[in-house]
């Protein structure tokens, strides 16, 4: 087993969901909805609960490889024990599945006090980028079969 660490930066997130909120926001047909629906500053202590809570959701679906998270100016880190057979190459898209996983399950959780209709739908792409570290984090390379070179040796 060798330990790996995934991490993602929490302003990063939150910058991703105040775009995706003024996005959604902006294109709805409602004068309101933008000013209702974009997160802004004033909003930090209710994403700050949020971001919390989607740590301890990614922390118990990985239960069974964590072997420590921990939270360190604004970077949040995974340390996972995974099997020495685990593809390395993984690891960028599991951190790139993990970032996807806080922006979508945070503007989950907001809108399900601003945007009802659509926070059904973002609740479930934040559960399959879950399910696509996990798979990700399971997969093993294929063994590969040791060659050996013969070495002829000729005695007199």
């Amino acid at each position: 087993m060798v330990e790996y660490e995934l991490r993602v930066n929490k302003e990063r997130v939150y910058n991703e969901v105040a775009k995706t909120t003024s996005y959604t926001g902006a294109k709805m047909d409602d004068d309101a909805a933008y000013e209702r629906i974009f997160t802004t500053a004033e909003d930090k202590a209710m994403l700050e609960r949020f971001w919390d809570e989607s740590k301890n959701l990614l922390a118990g679906s990985m239960k069974e490889l964590l072997v420590e998270e921990i939270e360190t100016d604004g970077v949040y880190t995974l340390r996972l024990r995974l099997s020495s057979s685990f593809n390395e190459g993984l690891l960028e898209s599991m951190e790139r599945s993990m970032q996807s996983f806080f922006v979508m399950n945070i503007t989950a959780k907001w809108y399900t006090f601003t945007n009802k209709e659509e926070a059904t739908g973002y609740a479930a792409e934040a559960a399959s980028n879950v399910d696509d570290i996990r798979r990700k984090a399971f997969f093993k390379k294929k063994p590969v079969r040791p060659t050996y070179e013969r070495q002829l040796t000729v005695d007199n």
